[in-house]
C-alpha cells in the first residue's frame, strides 16, 4: 500500500498488513505531521466478502464439506545448551574430535600420523626452541670461540643482532 502525506505530499510504501481496518495513526518521517490512516475501500470490501464466504458450507460433488479450523499445537522444542558439541553441529556445522585417535590419518594403511597441532603451537614449538638454542650457543660462546676463532665475529654479530631486536621491542612497549 502507499500512502501519501497530506502536508508535504510525500509518498510512503507501507505493508498492506500494518494498517488494520479500523485504522492506525501515522507520522510523516519528512515532515513531521501524524494523520489517521484507513485502508483502501476495495481491499476492506474483499475481506468482508472473504470473510463472508469463509461461513458459508461449500458444496463438491454433492458432499457437504464445512471449513474446520485446525487446531494448532506447538512443540516447545529442546534446545541445546550454548557450545556444546551438539550445538556447534546443528548451528554452525562443526563437528569436535574430543579423542585422540581420532585426530589420525591413515596413509596407505601402513602408517598413523597425528594431526592434533595447529598452526598457533608449531609457531610456539619453534620459538621456544630457537630461544633455547640461543641460550645454549650464549653459554657455551667461549668454547666456541676458542675452538674455532673465526666465527667469534658472526656469534659477536649473532648477539649484537638480538640486542638491537630487544631495544627495539621495549621502546615499543614502553611508548605505548
Amino acid at each position: 500500500m502507499i500512502i501519501q502525506c497530506k502536508s508535504c505530499e510525500k509518498k510512503f510504501v507501507v505493508a498492506d498488513n500494518a494498517i488494520p481496518s479500523n485504522g492506525r495513526l501515522v507520522q510523516c518521517s519528512s515532515c513531521g505531521n501524524k494523520w489517521m490512516q484507513f485502508q483502501e475501500v476495495k481491499k476492506i470490501e474483499k475481506i468482508v466478502i472473504k470473510q463472508n464466504l469463509a461461513k458459508t458450507p461449500k458444496i463438491y460433488d454433492g458432499k457437504l464439506n464445512i471449513n474446520k479450523k485446525k487446531k494448532r499445537t506447538t512443540k516447545i522444542r529442546k534446545k541445546p545448551t550454548s557450545y556444546t558439541n551438539e550445538y556447534l553441529q546443528k548451528k554452525h556445522g562443526i563437528k569436535i574430535n574430543t579423542d585422540i585417535s581420532k585426530n589420525t590419518k591413515k596413509i596407505d594403511n601402513k602408517k598413523e600420523i597425528y594431526t592434533g597441532l595447529g598452526f598457533y603451537s608449531y609457531l610456539i614449538i619453534f620459538s621456544i626452541s630457537i630461544i633455547f638454542l640461543l641460550g645454549v650457543l650464549h653459554l657455551t660462546k667461549e668454547f666456541i670461540i676458542l675452538a674455532y676463532p673465526n666465527l667469534e665475529n658472526y656469534i659477536n654479530y649473532l648477539f649484537e643482532t638480538i640486542n638491537y631486536f630487544k631495544v627495539i621491542i621495549l621502546d615499543i612497549i614502553s611508548n605505548y
